[in-house]
This record gives structure tokens, C-alpha cells and sequence, in this order.
């Protein structure tokens, strides 16, 4: 199923490797220019190849749409002419899409707002699209025949997106496409996130999240899942977990290898986690390599004697943010139909948001007080108060709202 090319792993280095919080734009709204760029966030609606543009505050407010897809007419006759390249295409858009073709997954600007950089699972592609004209200024085929979660580097420079058949994170330049540097993975690499100094980038791979083979015992037959890290400096991989053997270790078993969406802490310990078919999270010591406590949230009670097969891609939960004063938790409740803000420190929810279906991300806005969620069954998105986890503002945007991230724009685009 992939295109590629074996990888020589290294051994895993016994030095403590230190993480960092993951990268969401606000290292590019601090250097840009305020007297020329203007924070916003921007929505990937994943269905209809579209990214809303919207204010970073409590209010949301409309700033423009983007096409994501405005090659969309080569690309598909590209891929009719490849019966590989189409018989993919087809099986993302009936057990990943819901039925629906994936056009934007992820995205982040460049620090200068000239550019936004999308991955299109789909498109098995990352691109480049000029912010003033819409224009597309460069294209990456990803390795293998999907794109998925990507990360932007602390400086601005560089996007790691993950090429889910090819079982490969990738390292592009943002302003020129070029690819940099790679490595490998295990199956279906997923989340991607930049320590602060820039040094290493922490991937988790999902496995074949799309079979029914859900029960534990099955659990093999989702492929290898990894936890790990790579340092971009000496180009190793110094890192690799099984996450299982680890919430084992524990005392949780029959827990999933899958790692989701991950938040972490300022200080750069601790790694909150969440894990396929878990209605909660994980915190984890990176530098004792130990689960050390776990978050139970609620359960719907439609949902409490759900048969795992029935849940949405595995994900019980997908999407956890933390604030910046790393005291606050941010969690999307996917199959349970609700947000809700963490204590970190006693685990206690402050309530639960229920204003929409299925929340599929959570982002922190640009100055950490928010916690943005994206309700990708009702077409919206919501800001929520890491200070009293209460709703601020809900806005209508376009067809499955999935990920989320704060960046910029010319102070005068619309």
C-alpha cells in the first residue's frame, strides 16, 4: 500500500529529550508586522475544499473564504489517468471521507502572510497559495497516495506533514515546496508536532484506523504504531514508543497503540495525549518515558454501550489543546457531542459545551486565552474560555469544519 523505500533505523538515544507546546502560528504572529498583518484564524472545511477565514477573538467575526482547491479540474483528471492513483481516491472518500472527498485536512501561513500551506488528503498533496491573489505558487505530491496533519517549524520556515499510505513525515521549505528532509514512520502517520527550539519533530502514527477490526484482541491487525521522534539537526530518529507497552506498564490493558491529537505542557515534561476508542486523555513523563494519570471525561449515554466498530475512525475523542499558562485543557468530545475545559491539575471538567456534533479539533487561539472547536457534523466552530469553559461566540462555516489554526493576513485582506 505505500511507495515507500525502506528506511535504516538508528537506536534510540538514552539522553531525555525535551518537547515542547505544538506550533500553532502564535511564534508567527509575534514576529510578523503588526502594522502590516492582523491575526485570524482559519477554518479547513475538509468536504468542500474551502478555508473560512475568521477574527482570533472572543467574536469570530467573517473575514473571507478561501478555495483551496482552484486546480481542482487537472487534478482530478491527473488522478482518472492512474487506475492506482484513482482506485485510492475512491477508498479515502468511502472509509475516511464518510462518502465525501477530503480536500483540506491542514494549513498554516508564513510568517509574512503571503503564503498558506494546505495539505489535500485526497490530492495526496501539500500546496501553496498566494493570500493575495489565491493563486496556487507551489505543489508537493506527498509520498504514497494521502496527505494528512502537518506542523509549521517555530521560525516560520519549514511545514512536516505526514503522507498517510507512505508511511513518511515529510520536511518541505514553506516558500519554495522543496523538500528538506524525511523520515520514516509506522503506519499512518498522523500528528505532527515541532519542539520550541525547532530541534525535533514528534509524530504518532494511527494504524488502518478504517478496519472493523476493533476489539483488543485485533489489535495487531491495525499495523505498527508508533510514538517517536526525530531529530531534524543529526537527521535520527531518537525516539520510538509503543504507547501501549507504556499505558501497560501503567496499568491501563487493552488500551490502543494509537496516539491522536497531543497538547503539551510549558515546561515541556509532559505530554497529554489522547488514544483511539478513549473517552479522556493521557499525561505522560518524558523524562521518566512513564504514563503517570489518567483523565476520564463523560461518556453519552447513546454512546456508552456503542460497539467500537460504530465509532467514528476510532476516535473516541480527537482534539486537545492546552492554554498558555498551562493550567487549562482543552478537549473535544467527538463522539460524545460535547467540548469541555480540563483542570490540569485535579483532572475536573468545568461543564460541557454541547453546541453542535461531532467536534472534530481544538486549537488555542493566538494569545492562549481561548480554546477554539470545530463542530464538524453541524458546520460550525465555537470559542470557548479556558478561564470559565464557557462558550463565547459560535459561527457558521463551511461542509465538516475539521482542523483549525491560527495565523496571518495583510492587514487589508478580505
Amino acid at each position: 500500500m505505500s511507495r515507500a523505500s525502506a528506511r535504516t533505523l538508528v537506536t534510540a538515544l538514552a539522553a531525555v529529550i525535551v518537547l515542547s507546546a505544538p506550533a500553532v502560528l502564535v511564534a508567527d504572529t509575534a514576529t510578523a508586522d503588526e502594522h502590516q498583518t492582523r491575526p485570524v484564524l482559519f477554518v479547513g472545511n475538509n468536504w468542500d475544499g474551502t478555508i473560512d477565514v475568521v477574527s482570533d477573538d472572543e467574536n469570530l467575526d467573517p473575514v473571507g473564504q478561501i478555495n483551496a482547491v482552484p486546480d481542482i479540474a487537472e487534478r482530478k483528471a491527473e488522478i482518472r489517468r492512474d487506475p492506482v492513483a484513482l482506485a485510492y481516491y475512491l477508498a479515502i472518500r468511502q472509509f475516511i471521507g464518510e462518502g465525501h472527498d477530503q480536500y483540506v485536512d491542514d494549513m498554516y501561513t508564513t510568517p509574512d502572510a503571503k503564503l498558506l500551506i494546505v495539505s489535500r488528503p485526497s490530492l495526496a498533496d501539500v500546496v501553496a497559495i498566494e493570500l493575495g491573489t489565491g493563486d496556487i505558487a507551489w505543489r508537493f505530491p506527498v509520498e504514497g497516495y494521502r496527505s494528512d496533519h502537518m506542523a509549521l517549524s517555530p521560525d516560520g520556515t519549514q511545514v512536516a506533514v505526514s503522507a498517510s499510505t507512505g508511511n513518511t513525515v515529510h520536511l518541505l521549505d514553506v516558500y519554495t515546496g522543496q523538500e528538506e528532509d524525511s523520515f520514516a514512520t509506522g503506519d499512518s502517520p498522523h500528528e505532527n508536532v515541532y519542539t520550541n527550539d525547532g530541534q525535533y519533530v514528534v509524530n504518532a502514527s494511527i494504524g488502518n484506523v478504517y478496519t472493523p477490526f476493533d476489539h483488543p484482541l485485533l489489535g495487531p491487525t491495525k499495523g505498527k504504531r508508533y510514538f517517536q521522534i526525530y531529530d531534524r539537526y543529526t537527521g535520527q530518529l531518537v525516539k520510538r514508543v509503543n504507547m501501549a507497552d507504556k499505558l501497560a506498564d501503567a496499568g491501563y490493558r487493552d488500551m490502543s497503540a494509537s496516539v491522536r491529537p497531543m497538547t503539551f505542557s510549558p515546561d515541556e515534561r509532559f505530554v497529554y495525549f489522547q488514544v483511539s476508542f478513549e473517552h479522556g486523555f493521557f499525561e505522560y513523563d518524558l523524562r521518566t518515558d512513564t504514563v503517570t494519570r489518567r483523565a476520564e471525561l463523560p461518556i453519552a449515554d447513546e454512546v456508552e454501550d456503542m460497539p467500537r466498530e460504530e465509532y467514528l475512525l476510532d476516535s473516541a475523542h480527537h482534539g486537545i489543546a492546552m492554554n498558555t499558562d498551562g493550567d487549562r485543557i482543552c478537549v473535544a468530545g467527538t463522539m460524545s457531542d460535547y467540548a469541555t475545559v480540563v483542570d490540569r491539575e485535579t483532572f475536573q471538567h468545568q461543564g460541557l459545551i454541547e453546541s453542535g456534533e461531532k467536534p472534530y479539533w481544538a486549537t488555542r487561539s493566538g494569545d492562549g486565552q481561548r480554546c477554539y472547536v470545530s463542530w464538524s457534523g453541524s458546520d460550525r466552530i465555537s470559542a470557548i474560555s479556558y478561564t470559565t469553559g464557557q462558550e463565547t461566540a459560535s459561527a457558521a462555516v463551511g461542509d465538516h469544519p475539521q482542523r483549525m489554526r491560527v495565523g496571518v493576513v495583510a492587514a487589508d485582506w478580505s
